[in-house]
């Protein structure tokens, strides 16, 4: 996450400086144009910082969900949790049947994401009403796992040498590509009952890049989506949490 501000921060410096650099504003401490041309050389280099800080890899060594078992080693990680009012089968019907709707700043993190551009139906340009775990396995994503009530894991692709269908894939020979040129992507949930009618439910992301220069490559594309990413995540959470507290049969808070 500190790599990400950096780069954030760096970019928030950069303007500033150019801002002072056509009218200098003394409020800001840059009443010169010497100090904004400073003010931007320590911005960019704080973004280069932040973009060329180094992806270290982490190993799982004991594993204990479905994630370890498909993705044990990652370089780019991001986990989320929420505690959600509802039995375990409400909250997996939520997670089933939340929508792109229903979470929000979806549409528009993912309109920005695609830099406003018209794609087919997609994660990246969701149908408003459609369930968009359907709609992630129909274009694009993998179920690797999928235990009802516990926990299921979708794989996908966040760089790869070459175009490839979905079709062409399966868990296993998803789990076992090791060839370079590939950064691995998996995402779960994982629902854990903590008590009468209540459960924490649990999303992590993590990708491995197979090579060193794939790493470095999605390393940089990685610190400039981190912040919208995990706004996602959240937001999606609390949508599965609002769907299945509203259920019928869900605990009175």
């Amino acid at each position: 996450m500190l790599p990400s501000l950096a780069v954030y921060a760096g970019l928030f410096l950069v303007f500033l400086a150019l801002v002072c650099l056509l009218k200098p504003l003394r409020w800001l401490r840059l009443g010169t144009r010497r100090r904004a041309a400073l003010a931007l050389a320590a911005g960019l280099a704080v973004i280069s910082c932040g973009f060329f800080w180094p992806l270290s890899l982490t190993q799982v060594t004991a594993p204990s969900t479905r994630l370890d078992l498909f993705l044990p080693a990652y370089q780019a990680r991001e986990q989320h949790s929420i505690v959600v009012h509802a039995s375990a089968e409400q909250v997996d019907r939520a997670l089933r049947q939340v929508t792109a709707s229903e979470i929000t700043f979806y549409r528009a993190l993912t309109w920005i994401r695609r830099l406003g551009r018209p794609v087919p139906a997609s994660i990246l340009n969701p149908p408003a009403q459609q369930p968009i775990l359907d709609l992630a396995t129909r274009t694009g994503f993998l179920m690797l796992a999928d235990e009802p009530r516990q926990e299921l894991v979708l794989g996908t692709f966040a760089a790869a040498p070459r175009p490839s269908r979905l079709a062409d894939w399966t868990p296993e020979t998803w789990q076992a590509l090791s060839a370079p040129g590939y950064a691995k992507a998996a995402m779960n949930f994982r629902i854990q009952e903590i008590g009468p009618g209540e459960c924490r439910v649990t999303t992590e992301t993590r990708v491995y890049a197979t090579d060193a220069a794939t790493a470095r490559a999605f390393g940089r594309y990685w610190r400039v989506i981190y912040p919208g990413s995990a706004l996602i995540r959240v937001m999606w959470l609390r949508a599965i949490r609002t769907r299945a507290e509203s259920a019928p049969g869900a605990p009175l808070r």
